[in-house]
Parts: C-alpha cells; structure tokens; sequence
C-alpha cells in the first residue's frame, strides 16, 4: 500500500465527486495529500478520514476558490512555503452552466467557468509542471470528458472548455516527452455527482444517464492511466464508443446528439428510436470498417485495387445512410419542438 509513501498528489475538488475519489485513491497508495477546495471543513472532514482509515502522514488542506485569478499563484505559494513537492497535480476543480449561450445563460457565471475550468488549471499546469520538468519527474492528470471532442450545446461554454483541456494536453504531452514527466486526460461522460445540480440541468435525460456511473470507478480509470502514464483513458465502454463515432460521424450529427441528452427527459420516445437506429448505424459502420480493413491487409495488389473500387462505392452510400439517419433525427426534433409550441399557444 505505501509504494508511493513520501510523494506528494494535489488535488483540486478535492472535496466530492470525482476529485473526492482520486483523493481516496492516492490516500490509499501511501501518498501525501494537498487537498484543495471552496469547504475547509469538507476537506477538514476528509483529511481526518484519511488519517485514520488509511494512515496518511502528511494531510495539507487549502480553502481556495479558484473563480479567484489570484488563487493559483496563492495555492503555488502555500506549497512552495511549506517545502511540499508535488509530484502528481490533478487539475479536477470544474463546472457548468445549463442553457441556450445566446438567450439563457449567465455571463457572469460562463466566465467563471472559463476561470475555473480553464484559466486556473493553465495557471496551475504552469506553476508545478515547470517544477517537474526541472526534477525530470512528475504526473499530471487533467480532467477533460467526451465533450473534449464532441460539440456540446445547452453547455456550449462548458464543452469547449473542455476541447481546450484535450488540446493543452495534447500539445504539452508533446513538449515534454523526452522527460519523465507524463500528462494524462481522463474523459468521462455523464457521472453521478453534483455536476448537474450546480450547472442547472437537472431534469435533462444526461443527469438521468449519470446515475448509472459511479465516480469511484471513473477515479479508478483515470488513476490508472494516470500512474501507467498513458495520454488519455475515456471511461466507460459506452462514451468509448460515442468518442470514436465522434472522429467520423459528420459535426451536425454529433452536435444533435450531444443536444437530445441535454434535453428534457420527458422528450418523446421517437427520438430515442431515431438515436438507437444511428447507434446501430455506426456500429455497423465500424465494424465493416475494421472486417475491410484486416482483408485489405492481406490481399493482393489486385485484390487491393478492387477492395479500393469498393470501399469507395460503400463510402459513399455510407455517408447517405447517415445523412437519412441524421434528417429523421432533426425531423423528429422539430416536429417535437413545434407540437411544443402549438400546446404552449
């Protein structure tokens, strides 16, 4: 259990969901603790467990709001101060707010979003990851979610905060990899936690498919993939499957995905057909893909030129397939909306 005893993990959000995990998870592999939160007497609460189900020495808590743009350099210097190393920094602190961007939501609010979700997780990343390249040693885990590549209206501020996420660490995973210094993205869909409450969705059939996913396993994978020092780990074998759809299905199609489970959950069982009958249209389309593709490999350059010939014509009435797919989606939607309508005149 103390394989890690000695090392140092922050984490922020430290104090529920999915932060609240990962801490336990660290706890529990000998790691001391920086635990970071707007409750002091919520981590005040979780460092007494720690110290007593699990031994941890070396429990620091830090009441911080991160909205504030001060609160990382004040974080930093509280570490820095207290001569603690931080070898693994989890950037988990986020949130949302729920409504159509033009006419429905807060600004305030979304830009506090953007502080919190993605300001202060750079201004963090820059502070300890310069640190650990310094030492030739660290971890850092960066909390993105399937709406790190997939379009995300209702929480349009919320999503792209979260393709930033992807991008960052994308492009700083490259800029230290010949260190010992690993950045990892874990993308999990709709969790059960208190997301939705804060963000004011919830009665949208996503919170309802958040029931389903318990935090401590997310935690689980990205812990995981955190300590194997992979680049990414999407949790759950669902949004897997949704994230590789997103890669190929046309943007329209994803966007009114991503909409219809931000809907009411009392939408009309029609588009819930018209959701599964895409579902299994990619899936069909995937494993085509992957069946071609092991043919192609072994096939003869003449057998090559005709698969060619062939995957293009299956191309093409792939991409008409979908299209329909995609009109029944939206026809359903906007014939939903304006009976809507009609009831509410």
């Amino acid at each position: 259990m103390t394989t890690e005893a000695g090392k140092t993990a922050l984490i922020t959000g430290a104090s529920s969901g999915i932060g609240r995990e990962l801490a336990t998870l660290f706890a529990k592999d000998g790691y001391n603790l920086v635990l970071v939160a707007r409750s002091e007497d919520k981590l005040q609460d979780l460092a007494d467990k720690y110290r007593h189900q699990f031994g941890t020495s070396t429990i620091t808590v830090i009441e911080k709001d991160l909205s504030s743009p001060q609160a990382p350099q004040e974080i930093y210097d509280e570490v820095t101060r207290q001569n603690i190393t931080v070898n693994a920094l989890v950037n988990n602190a986020g949130f949302g707010e729920y409504g159509k961007f033009a006419t429905e939501t807060d600004l305030q609010k979304e830009l506090n979003v953007i502080q919190v979700n993605l300001t202060s997780l750079v201004h963090l990343t820059k502070l300890f990851l310069k640190d650990m390249v310094k030492r030739n040693e660290g971890k850092v885990l960066m909390l993105g979610s399937v709406a790190s590549v997939m379009p995300n209206p209702m929480m349009a501020v919320y999503g792209a905060t979260k393709s930033f996420i992807y991008s960052f660490s994308e492009a700083l995973r490259n800029e230290v990899k010949d260190t010992d210094v690993s950045i990892t993205v874990l993308m999990p869909g709709a969790t059960d936690t208190d997301f939705f409450n804060k963000a004011g969705a919830m009665n949208t059939k996503a919170q309802d498919q958040a029931r389903s996913t318990d935090p401590a396993v997310v935690a689980k994978d990205g812990y995981a993939a955190m300590m194997a020092g992979k680049d990414k780990i999407v949790s759950g074998a669902m949004n897997k499957v949704q994230v590789a759809a997103a890669h190929f299905l046309p943007d329209q199609a994803v966007a009114a995905n991503m909409r219809k489970q931000m809907e009411d959950r009392n939408a009309q069982q029609e588009e819930q057909s018209s959701a599964l009958a895409l579902g299994i249209g990619v899936a069909a389309l995937v494993a085509t893909g992957i069946v071609l593709y092991a043919t192609y490999r072994n096939a003869g350059p003449i057998d090559r030129a005709r698969y060619r010939y062939k995957a293009s014509k299956a191309s093409r009435s792939a991409k008409n397939a979908l299209a329909s797919v995609v009109d029944s989606v939206a026809g359903s939607y906007y014939k939903t909306k304006a009976e809507a309508e009609q009831e509410a005149v």
